[in-house]
């Protein structure tokens, strides 16, 4: 693509949004030319935050942008994507792609046939990165993963299974290099009309995964255990610690790679390159769509 410089508009002025709106802001290859919300006070006081445009309509950002990004409710991501596509624009979509796997494909199609950058915000692929899990040339036999927060009514548009669990689906997928032959699972709803609660077992063709999401748990606690034929790795992604009896090469001050101390911005910065200079997409609209179904699954199961 012969483009030096990058037109980008913001579509969420919440909080997620306004993380977006810091690291559009600190990049020298991109014009960050304002932001929609359809809370006006919202949307107004981060673009005056940032001294660009508070558009009033989505159509207005869409057609001034040559690429977007989506840190609105996960509710609303299949829809604005969808829109966001037919105008042409390369799409940063916050976690998850959509709700609903009707969206999802359209999304995967749209792209397709535009020939459109989507990137989809599972930010833990540059954890994993930053450890150096990706260059391990062995398959975990066995994963355990935890992922609890306390309540919020944010995010419960959607259930805790697209919202927090997924991250983690995204993770053993891309550690398998395959997505699921089979998967059970259970969800409840405890304090949302959405599920708080969820737990799966994904079986892989060599592989099983056990994984417990939980928005209603006192503290947050982020832990995933990966064994392998050589050993066991131990990660703590709140505390960013690490712990194995492999004989792999792993990073074990991965708290201060870049990567890992900045996800959300190695995540943008990774989306831009892939606009200007071509670099692979880290996590591509089908690895959305992936991780999407499978959570979706869950809750039906």
């Amino acid at each position: 693509m012969t483009m030096t410089n990058l037109k980008v508009g913001l579509v969420g002025a919440g909080v997620f949004g306004g993380y977006h709106a810091n690291k559009l802001a600190s990049l020298n290859d991109v014009t960050f030319i304002g932001v929609f919300d359809e809370d006006k006070e919202r949307c107004e006081a981060l673009a005056s935050k940032h001294d660009v445009k508070a558009y009033d309509a989505l159509k207005g950002v869409l057609n001034a942008s040559d690429a977007v990004i989506i840190a609105t409710h996960a509710s609303s991501h299949g829809d604005i994507a969808k829109q966001a596509l037919k105008a042409q624009c390369h799409t940063l979509i916050e976690k998850p792609i959509a709700t609903s796997l009707e969206d999802a494909e359209e999304i995967v199609r749209l792209a397709e046939h535009n020939t459109l950058v989507v990137q989809i915000g599972h930010q833990e692929r540059f954890v994993a990165k930053a450890i150096g899990l990706d260059q391990i040339n062995e398959k975990p036999t066995h994963i355990i993963a935890t992922r609890n927060t306390s309540y919020s009514p944010r995010g419960t548009d959607t259930s805790v299974t697209l919202d927090l669990m997924s991250h983690d689906i995204d993770l053993c997928c891309y550690l398998m290099g395959s997505t699921p032959q089979s998967l059970s699972g259970t969800s409840e709803a405890i304090r949302s009309k959405t599920p708080d609660r969820a737990r799966a077992e994904l079986n892989f063709k060599d592989a099983t995964a056990i994984l417990s999401s939980s928005r209603v748990e006192e503290g947050v606690s982020r832990q995933m255990t990966l064994r392998y034929p050589s050993g066991t790795i131990l990660i703590d992604f709140v505390e960013k610690t690490l712990q194995h009896n492999t004989p792999f090469t792993l990073n074990a001050d991965f708290a201060n790679d870049a990567k890992a101390a900045d996800s959300l911005g190695a995540a943008t910065q990774s989306f831009v390159s892939s606009i200007l200079n071509g670099t692979d997409i880290i996590v591509s609209a089908q690895d959305g769509l992936n991780a999407a179904r499978i959570a979706i699954e869950i809750d039906k199961a």
